[in-house]
């Protein structure tokens, strides 16, 4: 699975923020990513948070096709938790992440990737905790 629907409320989002000519990461948030600083074992394939980077990193080769052209990019680690009709979109002031068989958490975080590896080398994680 590469493909990946962006709603135009989602993609309007990430124009708003300036995010729309970067590259972006859809990783699984469970402590044990690159990019991770949340969760562990008790959110393994439930949570989910948008890197956004400057460029393309090596580690997240798989490329999310769609019909925004935005430059959004995984891990096949990352994508063994999703399956077919993946969908990004900002309802109520959230984003939301689904697909044919689950909805995901809402609220999608999006993290600056420099940000998340400085916090990383410090040994910090989102809420301070992990499971």
């Amino acid at each position: 699975m590469t493909e990946i629907t962006l709603t135009p409320a989602f993609v309007a989002l990430m124009k708003a923020k300036k995010l729309a000519q970067r590259t972006l990461l859809l990783i699984a948030d469970d402590g044990g990513g690159k990019y991770s600083l949340q969760g562990g074992a008790c959110t393994i394939g439930s949570r989910f948070t948008l890197i956004a980077l400057d460029a393309p990193d090596p580690e997240y080769p798989v490329h999310l096709t769609n019909a925004a052209g935005l430059s959004l990019y995984s891990s096949e680690y990352d994508l063994l938790f999703l399956e077919q009709g993946l969908v990004l979109d900002f309802v109520d002031h959230q984003i939301r992440l689904k697909d044919n068989a689950h909805s995901f958490d809402d609220g999608l975080r999006i993290a600056e990737g420099k940000d998340v590896l400085a916090a990383f080398g410090k040994g910090l994680t989102v809420a301070g905790v992990s499971c």
